[in-house]
């Protein structure tokens, strides 16, 4: 049986895995190529954001693919697809309920309590390359807040983020959590290169879907009642405007994010 990476390299303290993955794919090396880091030192999120976690309390890492068949118009499926194996894996690892954890659109991972604000869990960042109107090479990167303990968390994040190890009241081991994502990521993208995806579970994961809320595209702020996503283009549904693509988007918050 063949291996499902080609290459999967731990390293201490660096700068960014999604860097590493990137010079990796466009020097030639073959899919799928994992960069795993202790600690980041410059790691980016959505519009440039800067993202920081302590040394060991997070998963950090890059995941680079060479899809031979996708169009480039869904390649937004990978960072997709990278986020359910990795909502998969948490839950397993953490010992949580399943649907303890849902995906914000466009690129959060979010603990969804009864009651209360949305506590961010991870993030998720993509880019590609195309070769005319397929994919040549993506880079998914996506940290995730593992063992780090509330008090450690910083001020000024601290009442809108959580990790594992508070959820699960117990540490969580990261590298049991990593293996838990490569081995429920592997029949995810082989199932995307035979041109299956699972818009059901994708779908289903949306904790925007049934709430108000308010995105932030640049230009202006579209709100509303969010009714779903589009599984073709990724794009979410607010009633009464146009899809929203997530290239556009600078913010997108529920309006009202008590859940219950």
């Amino acid at each position: 049986m063949t291996e499902f990476y080609s290459r999967i390299e731990r390293f201490g303290s660096l700068d960014s895995t999604q860097r590493i993955v990137r010079e990796w794919l466009e020097a030639g090396v073959p899919e799928v190529a994992i960069a795993v880091a202790e600690e980041q030192t410059a790691g980016r999120g959505r519009v440039d954001r800067s993202w920081h976690a302590p040394r060991g309390a997070g998963l950090l890492l890059s995941i680079g693919f060479r899809p031979t068949n996708l169009a480039a118009r869904h390649g937004w499926r990978l960072a997709a697809i990278v986020s359910l194996a990795m909502i998969d894996a948490a839950e397993a690892a953490g010992g949580l309920a399943d649907g303890s954890l849902r995906l914000k659109w466009p690129n959060d991972i979010v603990a969804a309590p009864p009651l209360g604000e949305l506590l961010k869990v991870a993030g998720v960042l993509g880019e590609s390359a195309t070769s005319g109107d397929r994919i040549g090479w993506s880079a998914v990167g996506i940290g995730v807040n593992v063992d780090w303990a509330k008090t450690d968390f910083p001020a000024d994040l601290a009442s809108s983020m959580t990790s594992l190890r508070e959820m699960a009241g117990r540490p969580v081991d990261g590298d049991q959590l990593l293996d838990e994502f490569v081995a429920r990521l592997e029949p995810r993208y082989e199932a995307l290169r035979e041109g299956l995806f699972d818009a059901a579970g994708w779908s289903g994961r949306q904790v925007t879907t049934g709430h108000d809320v308010e995105v932030d595209v640049g230009a202006g702020v579209v709100s509303g009642s969010a009714t779903g996503v589009d599984p073709d283009t990724g794009a979410l549904l607010v009633e009464g405007h146009a899809p929203i693509d997530s290239g556009q988007v600078v913010r997108c918050r529920l309006v009202t994010p008590t859940l219950g």
